[in-house]
């Protein structure tokens, strides 16, 4: 089964094709009220941990080893990605972020993430 998933930042415009709106961060965006997030979720679990948050600090030369680290804790966190998965079952889910880094962030690996692993 194919997953249908989008990656969008939180900041833009909620749109009816977005489908379930989860934003995957740990930290509340900044200026973001919640009638604006639409969300469906706010899965903070599933967020890196801090401590590899913070080694990353949107380094586009540490991408590849964030998308590494970051996927050995998703592999440990059978819980929040079984949520994940369980969402897109029903349907299209955008992933929502609030990074400036539209290419290296959290969001973008999770979904590479979940279409690499579409089942656990």
């Amino acid at each position: 089964m194919a997953f249908d998933i989008a990656v969008k930042r939180i900041y833009e415009t909620p749109d009816n094709a977005d489908g379930q709106r989860v934003l995957v961060d740990r930290i509340w965006p900044r200026g973001v009220s919640k009638e604006h997030a639409a969300l469906a979720l706010w899965l903070k679990e599933i967020a890196p941990s801090d401590g590899l948050r913070k080694w990353f600090g949107h380094e586009p030369q540490r991408w590849a080893e964030f998308r590494e680290r970051y996927g050995a804790e998703l592999d440990g966190n059978g819980e929040a990605v079984a949520q994940l998965r369980d969402l897109l079952r029903h349907g299209k889910v955008t992933l929502l972020y609030g990074a400036h880094d539209e290419a290296h962030n959290n969001a973008v690996a999770l979904a590479g993430y979940l279409l690499r692993h579409p089942r656990a």
